[in-house]
């Protein structure tokens, strides 16, 4: 049956920007997570949910008042208790707020995984949406290289558990410490200052308040500025320098492969030391999989203690569509009655079956012969077929024998 022009033009779309998970695209995403979680589970991280609205100043404090995050992408609104309210656009503040208003400054280390939605107004493209979806990783309290390196060997090895490690490079850079920022910082302002007129309008914005932001600016013009701006290296303090050598070390000492790539940078003030990407080209255009850094001045930016934190989010669409189609994960046995009155016997059968752990189905109308054909399309690997006896029949060979219904979840476990 096909619809009508006028028909289809009544029928709701998905909001832009957003999409359904439906078959192989959700069994992707699945995949991505579990094998997140349980990879996570091996490095002594926990899963916490945080809710997907907030306070809007957990973000606006934190990504910064001018960042394009608060002031182009944020889902903003005021609720009806006249609050405003912010849907997640990224995972990190909602964990270090979770950190200080579930009393937990005193209890550290915490290691956290989480996974879910997240929402930004930005022109939707390939393996990028309005409403995206994201797993991530938080380490809160140790300051030392090893934490960093060990965040950063948690995401290689769930790029390995997923297969797609060999089609990434990772990428590492330093940000250095507060006086290798700030002596940054001053480098970075002399230098735009001589080219104030060419400077984009929110880059001299970024300039009064935050230089690094315009080395992420993504005005072309800006972009040649930036390409002759000063290096965050010739800033660098001697600890600075020691954190990031070692940081190097304990990466080798995992084994995760990786280049220095000095143009990574990270506009917010709280990131310090540590930014990192994991990069493709097998998505077309060179992009991001996986990245994060170090920040160690957000707890504290939030009204919480001075609390030491890395981390990184990997975007589940775009590894979704890196990674080999997922196997199914249950192919289920196909109960099928060989007459109206034998449905009471195979509901029995169902059920014991499902009890065993066993995946299993009946269909819910037609005739034997029609049952067993759509249990032949739907990839289904054996069915039971009862009748006055029971019978387990291979559906690849066509092979079938008479069996006790106590029988079934053994041999079908053999």
């Amino acid at each position: 049956m096909f619809l009508t022009v006028d028909r289809m033009a009544n029928i709701l779309q998905p909001v832009r920007g957003t999409r359904d998970l439906i078959g192989e695209d959700a069994a992707r995403h699945t995949h991505v997570v579990e094998t997140a979680r349980r990879v996570t589970g091996l490095y002594g991280f926990s899963e916490w949910q945080t809710p997907i609205f907030e306070d809007t100043k957990v973000f606006s404090r934190t990504l910064g008042e001018t960042s394009d995050v608060v002031t182009k992408e944020m889902y903003t609104f005021e609720d009806r208790g006249g609050d405003s309210v912010t849907l997640r656009p990224e995972g990190t503040a909602g964990v270090c707020r979770a950190l200080i208003t579930g009393g937990l400054t005193q209890t550290l280390p915490q290691k956290v995984f989480y996974a879910g939605p997240m929402f930004r107004y930005e022109r939707p493209q390939k393996g990028r949406y309005r409403q995206f979806h994201q797993i991530g990783v938080e380490l809160l309290g140790p300051a030392t290289p090893l934490a960093d390196a060990e965040v950063i060997a948690s995401g290689w090895h769930i790029l390995q558990a997923l297969g797609i490690a060999e089609t990434v490079e990772l990428q590492v850079n330093t940000l250095g410490d507060a006086a290798s920022r700030a002596a940054y910082r001053d480098a970075l302002v002399g230098y735009f200052l001589q080219y104030l007129s060419e400077l984009s309008d929110d880059s001299k914005l970024r300039l009064e308040k935050n230089p690094l932001r315009i080395l992420d600016s993504k005005d072309e013009g800006d972009k040649k500025l930036v390409a002759g701006a000063p290096r965050m290296q010739a800033s660098l303090t001697d600890e600075a320098r020691a954190f990031f050598d070692s940081l190097q070390s304990y990466l080798a000492g995992f084994g995760v492969p990786f280049v220095h790539n000095p143009h990574i940078v990270r506009g917010l003030d709280y990131y310090n030391h540590t930014a990192f990407e994991f990069v493709t080209d097998a998505l077309g255009a060179q992009g991001t999989v996986l990245a994060g850094g170090r920040y160690d001045g957000l707890v504290e930016q939030m009204g919480g203690p001075s609390v030491p934190g890395v981390g990184w989010a990997a975007g589940i669409e775009r590894l979704s569509m890196l990674i080999a189609a997922p196997p199914a994960t249950h192919v289920p046995v196909a109960v099928i009655p060989m007459g109206g009155d034998c449905e009471g016997r195979a509901l029995q059968i169902l059920k014991s079956l499902r009890a065993e752990g066993i995946a299993a189905e009946i269909g819910y109308s037609g005739n034997a012969k029609k049952r067993l054909e759509r249990a032949n399309k739907s990839g289904a690997a054996f069915a039971v077929l009862v009748g006055e006896d029971v019978k387990l029949k291979n559906l690849a060979s066509g092979e079938q024998l008479d069996v006790a219904p106590e029988t079934l979840a053994g041999l079908l476990r053999a």
